[in-house]
């Protein structure tokens, strides 16, 4: 069974209970917190709290459904021509992220040669950031072997992502397994936005909404590492981004308008104008850039 989700717990948790909890959006494409349970443990133990976090592939397969099956664009993908760029712990972590989306993007949509040339990527700066026993010779040999079959591409790009996630966890390298979170999640995102335009009407655009709860939860995983300075950036990026989806309207279920909405929990639905949809966009833009371009 494909894997679609993994937590994000601090990397220093103590002994716990975890029980069923946090809120959840239609759809399952957020992070949601689930709460932990108290036990009678002594003092000195706390309780933490794990955030769900959804792969890199979710969006894409979403938009897939909704219409794109056919795309076979790759023009807006981080170049495999600039990983030898990436010299720096930052870099490496973050691209290492960002690469494993257009792994997974090109598996979804069915680009298999390219899909090869993304999975030697992710290897090469897996390699670098320490994860190398993630990523076995013999999956290039899978993915060879099913190049015309999307669905076991995808599988097996989705288990490179997680075992790599799991290594990162196990290995306690809690800053370097937030850079890589990061950077596939904000890849999933610039690419939507650059195969969907703004539709008031349009089911991505309103998944596209539901990321402001998920970046509010990412946003406190980052707080857990801020006293790393290459982490401390990415939360200062992404705590802008987060103003920008602080504009989206919420209002009762009842108030409903035929500006983009979705209902919550709770009966509550955010609406998106269009100008907060492009002012997300070019923010998404910008720090996916700063990120993938070199000087």
């Amino acid at each position: 069974m494909q894997r679609k989700h993994f937590l994000i717990a601090p990397l220093a948790a103590s002994l716990m209970l975890v029980s069923c909890g946090g809120d959840k959006t239609e759809g399952g494409d957020e992070m949601s917190a689930v709460d932990t349970l108290k036990t009678e443990a002594p003092a000195e133990q706390v309780t933490e709290t794990f955030f769900q976090v959804p792969s890199p592939g979710e969006m894409l397969t979403f938009i897939k459904m909704v219409g794109g099956k056919n795309n076979k664009n790759v023009s807006f993908l981080n170049s495999p021509d600039n990983q030898k760029n990436y010299t720096d712990t930052k870099s490496k972590a973050l691209n290492f992220g960002i690469y494993s989306c257009d792994l997974s993007y090109c598996s979804i949509f069915e680009i298999g040669s390219e899909a090869l040339k993304y999975f030697k990527t992710v290897k090469q700066l897996g390699d670098q950031i320490g994860v190398s026993s993630a990523i076995q010779p013999e999956v290039l040999k899978r993915l060879e072997g099913n190049l015309g079959n999307p669905d076991s591409l995808s599988v097996i790009t989705d288990d490179v992502y997680f075992s790599s996630f799991e290594t990162l966890e196990q290995g306690k390298q809690g800053p370097t397994l937030s850079l890589v979170v990061s950077g596939g999640w904000i890849e999933s995102l610039y690419i939507a936005t650059s195969l969907a335009k703004f539709d008031a009407k349009s089911p991505v655009v309103e998944r596209l909404a539901d990321q402001k709860y998920t970046l509010d939860n990412l946003i406190e995983f980052l707080k857990k590492y801020e006293s790393d300075a290459n982490v401390a950036s990415v939360l200062t990026q992404f705590t802008e981004l987060q103003a920008e989806f602080n504009k989206i309207g919420e209002k009762d279920a009842a108030a409903a308008t035929d500006k983009t909405k979705h209902v919550l929990g709770g009966g509550k639905e955010l609406t998106i104008t269009e100008a907060q949809y492009k002012a997300i966009v070019e923010k998404i833009k910008s720090i996916r850039n700063s990120y993938t371009l070199t000087k």
